[in-house]
Order: structure tokens, then sequence, then C-alpha cells
């Protein structure tokens, strides 16, 4: 389990071609809690090789602010992505957070990623472990492995969900990234998202949901955020400006789901001390609170100071 690294929130993760300088320079100034800088699908063949020092150049002489900084290189069957990560690190390793690895089957695949990090780091007084790892998962292989995947590497910070891969390997019947298939009247990746979300929790990571691939479409992004948010994913893939604000904003707390998480944190905090009584499960206003509550309300607590929300109500212990 990852229980070392600091994981920083990754509500909105905008998706930027590698090999666009015009979008190199205009994602440094997007509101993304993370941007990566895609050396993979969106970079065509005989572009990657220049692209590889386009993404490293714009890592160094960027103003990337406190964003999280990755780099998606070409996945494992390809023969780039050796280069990718080696040219990338030993140009800008200071200067990047993560490298992310598309199509991820198997353990074995992040356990190489790792080993050729480590070596690079030593060869160039890098800080050797300090680069994280994003394995995303985007077929069944990957999928019926993701539980050996999250935990083949203390690098390892997030695992992502690859909609238009994932559908294209299942043959799934929709042709919009992301979107229900028709005819199915249920949740078509309900047990998709539930296994990398198990995955990830289990190992001590963060769960980033895909991209939704019709970029104007506002309703349909904000319906699929909320899926994967009120399951308990960490964040979104943006693909396009639009959609920055409603990723940060879903996966956030209300305001009043966070001030209620911080007055049950004071409390169960005043109850259980001895001036509140020392006792273990009391009632607040109408609900019951005990040591699960507590647990709950930790987690909504922490994503709402880190989304920057203030509270707007006190605790007020009782007069006794």
């Amino acid at each position: 389990m990852n229980k070392d690294r600091t994981l920083r929130p990754r509500r909105s993760c905008l998706a930027v071609p590698g090999s666009s300088a015009r979008f190199l320079e205009k994602a440094q100034s997007v509101p993304a809690d993370q941007v990566f800088l895609d050396l993979e699908d969106s970079v065509a063949p005989l572009a990657k090789p220049a692209a590889r020092d386009s993404v490293a150049e714009a890592l160094n002489q960027g103003d990337w602010t406190d964003k999280i900084r990755v780099i998606r290189v070409n996945d494992l069957s390809t023969e780039w992505t050796y280069r990718d990560v080696i040219t990338v690190v030993e140009q800008a390793g200071e200067n990047l957070d993560c490298i992310m690895l598309p199509k991820v089957q198997s353990a074995a695949e992040i356990q190489w990623l790792d080993f050729l990090l480590t070596q690079i780091e030593k060869a160039n007084g890098l800080e050797v472990g300090r680069i994280g790892i994003e394995a995303q998962i985007e077929d069944a292989k990957g999928l019926t492995h993701v539980d050996a995947i999250a935990a083949a590497s203390p690098r390892t910070e997030t695992i992502i969900f690859g909609p238009a891969d994932f559908m294209a390997s299942i043959n799934m019947r929709s042709l919009v990234v992301g979107e229900q298939p028709p005819g199915y009247e249920s949740d078509a990746y309900h047990h998709i998202l539930m296994s990398i979300l198990m995955a990830a929790r289990a190992n001590g990571l963060q769960a980033i949901d895909g991209p939704y691939g019709r970029v104007r479409d506002s309703d349909g992004y904000r319906r699929t955020a909320e899926r994967s948010a009120a399951l308990g994913f960490d964040g979104k893939w943006v693909l396009h400006p639009d959609q920055l604000d409603i990723a940060n904003a879903v996966y956030a707390p209300s305001q009043s789901d966070y001030d209620r998480a911080e007055l049950i944190l004071d409390a169960y905090a005043f109850y259980t001390s001895h001036d509140g009584g020392a006792v273990g499960a009391v009632m607040l206003d109408d609900e019951m609170i005990d040591e699960a509550s507590r647990k709950m309300a930790l987690v909504v607590a922490a994503q709402g100071r880190a989304a920057g929300l203030s509270r707007t109500l006190a605790f007020t212990p009782p007069v006794r």
C-alpha cells in the first residue's frame, strides 16, 4: 500500500497534445489541478520524436504554478515508450511529477516503468522515487488485473479509467466516448468504475474517471462526472476548458456538506473529551454520530479544504 506519497487533489485533469506549442502554452493558465502532456493518442507517429523535446521544453520553461505536471507516454506494445521516458525525464525530470502509462494490462508493466525511472534518476542525480506513476486501465485484461497493477509500485499515485479504448476492446455499442450504450437501461460502467475504485482505495491511491467525448455537451459531461463522483472517484479528465469548472465543482463537496462535516468533527471531538462527557455516540441535531461518522466526515472535510472552501457554521458546545 502506498502510504508515504503525498497525493494532491486531482479533481480536473486537463489533456494537452504534446505536439501543439499553442496548447502547451495555453494549458499553463487554466485552473486545472493536473495537466498531462500527451505523447500518445494525440500525437501522430511521425511527430512523436519532436513532441518529446517540445514537452520537455514546456516543462522546463513553462509557468505551471502549483499544477501537477504529468506526461502520458506511449503504451508498452509500441516502439516509442522507452524513448519517451528517457528523453523527457533526462531533460526535465526535476520539473515532472508523474508519468502516465496507458493501456496497462499487468503489474509487470508498472514494475518496468519503476525500474527504468530509478535507473534514469540515479544516472542523472535526481531524487530516486520522487516521480510518480499513473496507470490507465483501458481493456478487459487490465481490469482483470487491476488489483495487482495498483499494488505493483510505491510510485503509483492514481488508477485511471480509459473509456474509449475500453469500449472498443469489449465491443460496446456506443460511438460516444464515455456515454451509455443505447439499449442498456442500467449503468454499463458501474462494474468497471467500482473495480478501479476498490483497487485504488485498497492501495491508498486516487481513482480518476476518464474523458467524455462530446466536449460541447456540458450536461453530458456533468452527468458522467456526477456518476463517478457519487461512487467516490477523486476527479475526471478534461478535454476542453469548458469542462474545467464542472469537474472542479462536481468533485468538491457542496458548501452544506463541507460545513456539516466540520461540525461533525468538532462535535465528536468535544463529546469524546473529558469536558464533553467522554461518550462515543451522541446526537448532533437529528443524527447520531460516532467513530464511523467521524471517518466519513474526515473525507468530506479534507476534500472541502483542498477545494479552498471556508466554513460558514461553527460548533457551539452545549452549556452544562
